[in-house]
């Protein structure tokens, strides 16, 4: 539905800006809802291993995510590019609105390995002090 909504929307932005141009690459995601933790591993590096020939060709300045299955080996295919001198990316995290006391999987890992983490909840910040709270970014 989100790749539908992509095309359309920057279809939309064509007949204004001619000159616009974009792509969609689709990433398999790192774990899927209710996934077994075990399993988890496998599909994670075998995203990463889709993530990195990615990251390396498009060498992003900013990678801007809010948590879905692919967030996570995107952003270490751009801690990759940093570590290896080829690329400064900054990578923001924003945690979704839903999460009120807890972060998400994807949040609770990027916390440690983001420039900026943006929550949405007063509580959350009060948890995660390296956080930012800016109110609700829906």
């Amino acid at each position: 539905m989100s790749e539908d909504k992509i095309r359309s929307f920057e279809q939309k932005r064509a007949e204004t800006s001619p000159n616009s141009l974009f792509t969609l690459n689709r990433i398999p995601r790192s774990r899927e809802v209710r996934q077994s933790w075990s399993s988890s591993v496998l599909t994670t590096i075998h995203s990463i291993f889709y993530s990195l020939p990615l990251t390396f060709r498009l060498k992003p300045d900013l990678v801007l995510c809010n948590g879905p299955g692919t967030c996570v080996p995107i952003c270490v295919s751009a801690l990759l590019l940093r570590l290896l001198g080829l690329k400064r990316v900054t990578i923001v995290y924003v945690e979704s609105v839903c999460r009120v006391e807890n972060l998400s999987l994807s949040g609770k890992i990027l916390y440690h390995l983001s420039d900026h983490f943006f929550v949405q909840w007063p509580t959350l910040k009060e948890k995660y002090p390296r956080s930012h709270y800016l109110g609700r970014i829906v």
